[in-house]
């Protein structure tokens, strides 16, 4: 009895033990769960050991990886929203410039703190494939309406968010990221970074080490409890030169992760993290593949690449640089150990044939050598004596010199028939020099060159092909090699320099962001410490190495169709002025001048008196027009038909050499140029200082006046039809009256075509004259045209014009009281508009009036009285 009374009491002490232990147990779980108090995991613990030696031996869990949802790149536009903290902070510009190497759309905005964002949608779509933060404080410090608005965006269209946090010495050593379940531990030294294999974003990048100490002490590393946060790179702790920040390495221990991704668990939006800026490389080949996984591979390249290695002017060097017998034999071996890496890897050699033979005896054995291989290289001309053609003011002379290299080429074995070839120094590839592009298509059947010259040699990443002439122009790379850089340890800045070129930087970087590299080198960098073997083979290395980069080499005429497929908007060129380039200026013509290029444009439209303006211009003594055409009388029309692609050269022809340069006024008149869609960015390019010239009237009238000036000159469409059936024409009309149709309506959306105009010009050097004005009062308007222009002398043109009762408008008074008036085509009499016509113009046109009003208040101009009158009918 007893004892039964013992056991019942025993056990009753055990469970109350039991269930007292239970409640402490969930007391103290709950404590560390929901008060945050427990101490949060290192990120590297969930994913990778302590030991980064080795990563292939590293233990991950074994558990399944947890895989995000996949990012859906429809509903919204392939453009990145950039929010920068300044225009010129360097974090901000090293993001666009990544964006801009891959030639990828983007909209940057300076971040305020309270966080406001652009509109994000329109008419159902998203705007914006991906979101990135410079800085990612500002990203979680956003007021809680904005954060909202952000986040259920990103939701609905599957948009991920890029930040980047990046410490100061002010800094807080501890930091808890606003918002998510995370922590932030700043100003930490690091070194031997490595890549988590198990990283879903990985695309372009391979999982290895980059041994070492990671640059700077201000690096950020995260640590979270949440398995939504996966490490990408991780980085051991170093011990700090400074004494301020070795507090911040107190309890890291083993790796941590200094950039993150955030698999979207938390909240739903897909994130990832860098914890410093995009100074170290590995960052930038991360952020390519960031954008690549956020935008659902929308915003990326493919995997191939293709390299071509230009080797210049193989047989002109100084004695004592060339190549002798064991470079060549160095450059044959290495060329078979590249091809093992790159496909289809060959050298492409380019010869002016006068310098054959002209080195050491050790050197002129090298020239027979290669000779000897010819076959094993690709082979395409300079000039036979390496001259600059721009030099070259006719085409015969530059067939001259051509047919010299040829037949060298011939008697040597040379192929002739590879239809590349590359102009010394680049001179005549652009600025474009007609001669060049004649002589080289008739020499040798030219079809592809290239320049590292277009737009401009720097910066890098903006250089673009074009097609001129029916030759390919492909954009040309530099890769820190030059004629004068053929000793490793003199190499500018030292050997490091070069390394660093080829280990993460800026060759790098050419390769991985430029589906198409066609590099120059010369023939000094293959003799002597041979960089260029160097460079390649070591470039070669690492790209295999640190990326999935399929590596290939084409020969340029398959090379250069694959480009203009790859980017068919650059096969129309873009002309600059050569003048506002001095390397552009140094290889461009003498014989030619910037002072034939207009310093004004009278733009249009037509039927709104531009004739008229055309004719007073040319009354001021200073002022001279460009040359009549044979076929557009004197309207040149460069800038919106097929005339642009002739080229400058062709264009300067229609004007003449200034006498006096800075007070001749050159100008052009082309009324069709105002509603072309190209002309105002191509005549920017060209004439960015110019001062453009358009008149206005009322655009029902404009329309009007277009029908009857078709039906004088006969059109069958105009004189078939009533202009009230061309104008109210639907979408099922014949094609010729559809166009007819909108050679009468569409100039007459003002505000469209000025907005775009003044895409590319500011507003002080617009003008826009009130048509009607012009017909009622010419030498008022005049008065305010020659301010704007600031020409003189002063023209009296009161004292010129007279009114002709007869002809009904204002013509030039001559001498002896003769006057000359426009053309008898000019103030043509018809009969006026129905009203049915004019009511359904007024209609078509109102919104476009409104938009017009508000335009002119903007810029400050007051409203024409047609405009005003128009705008009444809307009340």
């Amino acid at each position: 009895m007893n004892l039964a009374v013992k056991l019942r009491r025993n056990l009753r002490r055990l469970v109350i033990l039991l269930a007292t232990f239970c409640m402490v147990s969930v007391i103290i779980s709950a404590y560390y769960l929901y008060a945050g108090s427990a101490q949060e995991l290192d990120l590297a613990d969930r994913g990778i050991s302590s030991d980064c030696d080795d990563l292939r031996a590293l233990p991950f869990r074994q558990v399944e990886p947890r895989t995000p949802k996949p990012m859906d790149p429809s509903r919204k536009d392939p453009v990145v929203l950039v929010f920068v903290e300044s225009q010129y902070s360097q974090l901000g510009q090293d993001i666009i410039a990544i964006l801009e190497s891959n030639q990828f759309r983007y909209h940057a905005e300076i971040a305020p703190w309270k966080g406001d964002i652009p509109p994000l949608t329109h008419k159902g779509r998203g705007r914006y494939a991906l979101v990135i933060y410079e800085n990612a404080l500002k990203y979680a410090g956003m007021d809680a309406w904005n954060r909202d608005l952000l986040d259920k965006y990103c939701v609905e269209y599957s948009v991920g968010v890029i930040a980047f946090h990046r410490a100061s010495e002010n800094s807080q050593p501890t930091l808890h990221l606003k918002g998510f379940p995370l922590t932030l531990r700043t100003n930490v030294a690091l070194r031997d970074c490595c890549v988590n294999p198990r990283s879903p974003l990985l695309y372009v990048t391979r999982a290895e080490v980059d041994r070492g100490p990671l640059p700077g002490e201000d690096w950020t590393v995260f640590q979270s409890n949440h398995s939504t946060y996966e490490p990408v790179l991780l980085a051991k702790p170093r011990p700090s030169s400074d004494d301020a920040n070795k507090q911040n390495q107190a309890g890291l221990h083993g790796v941590q992760a200094t950039v993150v991704q955030d698999l979207g668990l938390y909240d739903g939006v897909q994130r990832v993290l860098f914890g410093q800026g995009l100074g170290y490389w590995l960052h930038r080949l991360i952020l390519v593949d960031a954008i690549a996984y956020l935008t659902g591979r929308k915003l990326s390249r493919s995997l191939e690449r293709y390299i071509l290695v230009d080797i210049d002017d193989i047989f002109v060097g100084k004695k004592g640089t060339r190549m002798n017998v064991d470079d060549v034999k160095a450059l044959l071996e290495t060329q078979n150990m590249l091809r093992t890496q790159i496909s289809n890897f060959t050298f492409n050699l380019g010869f002016s044939g006068k310098f054959f033979h002209t080195g050491t005896q050790e050197e002129d054995e090298g020239d027979d050598l290669l000779l000897k291989y010819v076959d094993e290289f690709w082979w395409f001309p300079h000039m036979w004596s390496h001259m600059q053609p721009h030099l070259f003011h006719n085409e015969s002379s530059l067939m001259e010199q051509m047919i010299l290299n040829k037949d060298f080429a011939l008697e040597h074995g040379i192929p002739v028939d590879m239809g590349y070839a590359v102009a010394p120094h680049h001179s005549g590839v652009y600025p474009v020099h007609m001669q060049l592009y004649e002589a080289w298509k008739r020499a040798w059947g030219i079809r592809v060159t290239s320049t590292e010259e277009y737009p401009h040699l720097k910066p890098a990443r903006y250089r673009k092909g074009f097609i001129h002439n029916d030759i390919m122009v492909l954009p040309r790379q530099t890769c820190g090699l030059f004629t004068h850089t053929i000793f490793y340890k003199e190499y500018p800045g030292g050997p490091k320099e070069l390394d660093k070129s080829i280990r993460g930087g800026e060759l790098f970087l050419t390769v991985l962001l430029n589906p198409i590299s066609i590099f120059m080198t010369h023939l000094s960098n293959y003799g002597n410490d041979r960089l260029g073997l160097y460079t390649f083979v070591n470039l070669a290395n690492f790209l295999k190495c640190w990326t999935n980069l399929r590596l290939h080499t084409l020969p340029p005429l398959q090379l250069a169709h694959y480009y203009f497929t790859l980017f068919p908007e650059q096969r129309n060129p873009l002309w600059q002025n050569p003048c506002d380039d001095k390397r552009h200026k140094d290889i461009w013509s003498k014989e030619k001048t910037c002072d034939r290029l207009p310093k004004f444009m009278v733009v249009g439209p037509q039927k709104t008196g531009t004739t008229a303006l055309y004719l007073f211009l040319l009354m001021h003594p200073s002022i001279s027009s460009s040359f009549p055409s044979s076929k557009t009388f004197e309207e040149v029309q460069f800038f919106n038909t097929n005339n642009y692609h002739k080229g400058i050269d062709w264009y300067m022809e229609f004007f003449p050499v200034p006498s006096n340069v800075s007070t001749d006024f050159l100008f052009e008149k082309s009324a069709n140029y105002f509603p072309s869609e190209d002309t105002p960015k191509r005549a920017a390019a060209l004439l960015l200082k110019a001062k453009i010239l358009t008149l206005l009237i009322n655009p029902s009238d404009r329309a009007y006046s277009w029908y009857q000036h078709q039906r004088a000159h006969e059109d069958q469409v105009a004189l078939r039809f009533s202009f009230y059936e061309v104008i109210s024409a639907n979408q099922h009309a014949p094609a010729e009256l559809r166009s007819l149709q909108n050679r009468c309506l569409v100039p007459g959306l003002y505000a469209t075509h000025l907005e775009r105009w003044l895409t590319y010009y500011p507003p002080s050097q617009l003008m826009i004259i009130d048509g009607q004005q012009l017909r009622n009062d010419p030498a008022a308007v005049m008065d305010e045209v020659q301010k704007f222009l600031g020409v003189s002398p002063y023209f009296n043109y009161s004292q010129a014009l007279t009114f002709d009762p007869q002809k009904g408008f204002w013509c030039q008074l001559l001498d002896g009281g003769r006057t000359k008036c426009l053309g008898k085509s000019k103030g043509r009499r018809y009969p006026p508009m129905d009203a049915e016509s004019r009511a359904f113009l007024s209609r078509f046109y109102r919104d476009h009036n409104i938009e017009l009003s508000k335009l002119l208040h903007r810029l400050g101009q007051p409203l024409p009285a047609w405009l005003r009158e128009e705008l009444q009918k809307v009340r």
